[in-house]
């Protein structure tokens, strides 16, 4: 029993009526399919044809009630029938966006085709399935053609619909053309509706009420590519329409947008979320309302989905960059730092992957074979990979140094020296990108390095150091006696002791040796760790360390040797023998004192002496504190 509301929609104010009337839509598709008493049946070339045959007959009474009484229920009525319709086509060769919509038009193509044909009777169409018949009939049982004409019904062999008696592919495509060739032949039954496929053309929604379409002028329905002209200009209309309202959101959110912040991110969404709106709305009226056929509606389910597709690509990259910035502009993410690239990386790779995604489901509605595409895709992404081997190995090269860490943004480090003059392999880290890393050496000129390259040099982290390591080597002249040698080694140890920026441990102790015999020199090396972590105090205090050896070797009456030959035109005034005297005879007190410091000073010794050592030296600007 069909319930008539349309008279409480003319009672109800405009807005109000809109929200009834979606309620009786959800209302009309439980009731419609309550009240349908049409069950169609496949099971073999017989109950598919009898099915269409029904389908028509009930589509027309659905017809004659939405015409006397417009509304959303009688409309979704008449929609049942396009669903049920549907069931009876084989659309494995229509794009999946369209199938809907075509299996729609060619049920009332073949409805207007076939009621110009002389059909057999139903009991001349086979009724058994091939399943059922013998094994001569079941080759015959596959397909069934309508005599004289190319319209058949075969038996799907794959796919959900295996088993079933369908319309074929091929009549569902050319149903078009089996229409325009008999469409100027007469009706050979009764039809309770006349030209259904053009009444088709010409119906629109409850909105629109009929008498205005019947109303029009004659060229405003007249068809073109499928589609009266009154349709073309109306869809075009709110196309136009629905793009307006976008460029003007965009426009006004565009200027007062303010980067990095959530109002900032709100705005941006404002325009991806007013398509949302506006493309369901225009989907909506062009195709529940004016109705639009032929070329239209196929152009209107592409630009649909790709515009729903697009917009959805646009919320995620919106949102997925906006979170990262979010982390990014937190107190402890540097903005130019590994992590920084790599969190923008995977923000533009979710982007891309929603790209990669929408382009493969669009593909696949629109009836591309996509699994082809992929492999294709797939020998092509092996030529794109070796052809960007390079930016492939810098890629890498960065989740190398985010993996180890070596470095990060602000440190100072060392890295390989060259064999270049001036080439100075200190230097502060500016940024680590995802292709290469800048480093601001100390003369100022950036270096950038590509990232595969960098990974593999030997880095020094000077900033996450605990103490830095003194360590130099002091050529004496020749002329040094043994004892003079003595001397200098022992002050030498004993200042490194006494300065109170040295670590002396067991892990950890001082060296001061007399290593060998160079080429020109007495050869003492000197190796001590300095407490502080800083690279500039560290300068400082080596600095100091050395000045006070300058001292040493200048008190024990010896000096520095140096690669070169003196001709003296004069008597040498050779070494002072007045200290040489002192030093050596400080070395003999000490021996006959048992406190001769070889090999090594004596514990209570360096106790007693341990940090004594004025630091910062007299007359500094720090030597007086404390």
């Amino acid at each position: 029993m069909q319930i008539d509301f349309s008279w409480l929609c003319r009672l109800l104010p405009l807005r109000i009526k809109d929200i009834v009337a979606l309620s009786l839509l959800i209302f009309a598709c439980s009731a419609g399919a309550q009240d349908s008493f049409v069950v169609v049946d496949t099971s073999s070339p017989r109950a598919t044809m009898e099915s269409f045959i029904t389908l028509t007959e009930e589509a027309a009474h659905r017809y004659d009630e939405f015409r006397d009484s417009p509304n959303p229920v009688t409309q979704n009525a008449l929609r049942q029938i396009s669903a049920k319709a549907r069931r009876l086509f084989d659309l494995s060769q229509v794009a999946p966006a369209n199938r809907d919509k075509i299996a729609d038009e060619t049920f009332y193509l073949l409805w207007d085709s076939l009621a110009r044909l002389e059909l057999p009777d139903l009991e001349e169409i086979p009724a058994t399935s091939a399943d059922q018949a013998g094994d001569q009939e079941t080759e015959q049982l596959t397909r069934w053609r309508i005599p004289d004409t190319e319209i058949s019904i075969v038996r799907v062999m794959e796919g959900p619909d295996a088993g079933e008696y369908l319309f074929s592919s091929n009549t569902v495509k050319h149903a078009r053309r089996f229409y325009e060739t008999v469409r100027e032949l007469p009706y050979v039954r009764p039809m309770h509706i006349q030209n259904v496929y053009r009444i088709n053309e010409l119906v629109t929604g409850w909105m629109i009420p009929m008498a205005w379409v019947e109303g029009l002028p004659g060229w405003a329905n007249y068809a073109v590519f499928g589609q009266v002209v009154w349709k073309w200009f109306a869809a075009l209309l709110l196309v136009v329409l629905g793009l307006g309202i976008v460029i003007v959101v965009y426009r006004w959110t565009h200027r007062r947008a303010e980067a990095g912040t959530l109002s900032s991110y709100l705005l941006q969404m404002s325009t991806p979320l007013a398509i949302l709106i506006i493309v369901p709305l225009l989907r909506y009226f062009t195709r529940e309302q004016i109705n639009v056929t032929g070329t239209a509606l196929e152009l209107s389910h592409y630009i649909i989905f790709v515009f729903y597709g697009v917009t959805l690509v646009w919320v995620v990259w919106l949102t997925a960059n906006h979170v990262v910035e979010a982390i990014i502009a937190s107190p402890r993410v540097n903005a130019e730092s590994l992590n920084a690239s790599l969190l923008r990386l995977i923000s533009r790779s979710i982007g891309i992957i929603a790209i990669v995604v929408l382009v493969v489901r669009i593909l696949h509605e629109l009836g591309v074979p996509v699994y082809g595409l992929v492999t294709g895709a797939g020998v092509g992404g092996i030529a794109i990979a070796l052809s960007a081997k390079y930016t492939l190995e810098n890629f890498m090269g960065a989740l190398n140094l985010f993996a180890d860490r070596p470095v990060s943004v602000g440190d100072l480090c060392r890295f390989d020296e060259e064999s270049i003059q001036g080439w100075d392999p200190v230097g502060r880290v500016e940024s680590i990108g995802l292709r290469s890393t800048k480093i601001r050496r100390l003369d100022r000129f950036l270096i950038t390095i590509p990232n595969a390259e960098f990974a593999q040099r030997n880095i020094v982290n000077l900033s996450i150091n605990d103490r830095f390591l003194f360590s130099t080597e002091l050529g004496l002249r020749y002329e040094t006696t043994d004892d003079q040698l003595r001397f200098v080694l022992a002050e030498l140890r004993r200042l490194l002791h006494e300065h109170p920026m040295t670590i002396h441990n067991a892990k950890d102790p001082i060296r001061v040796r007399f290593t060998g015999f160079g080429d020109y020199a007495l050869n003492v090396a000197i190796r001590v760790y300095i407490r502080t972590a800083d690279y500039n105090e560290f300068l400082a205090i080596q600095e100091d360390l050395l000045l006070r050896m300058i001292k040493i070797i200048d008190q024990a009456g010896t000096g520095f040797a140096f690669p070169s030959r003196t001709l003296y035109h004069t008597r040498d005034g050779g070494l002072d023998d007045e200290r040489q005297q002192a030093a050596e005879k400080q070395v003999r007190e000490w021996a006959s004192a048992q406190t001769l410091p070889f090999p090594e000073f004596d514990d209570e010794y360096l106790k007693q002496i341990q940090g004594t050592l004025d630091y910062p030296p007299d007359g500094s600007p720090g030597a007086d504190r404390g």
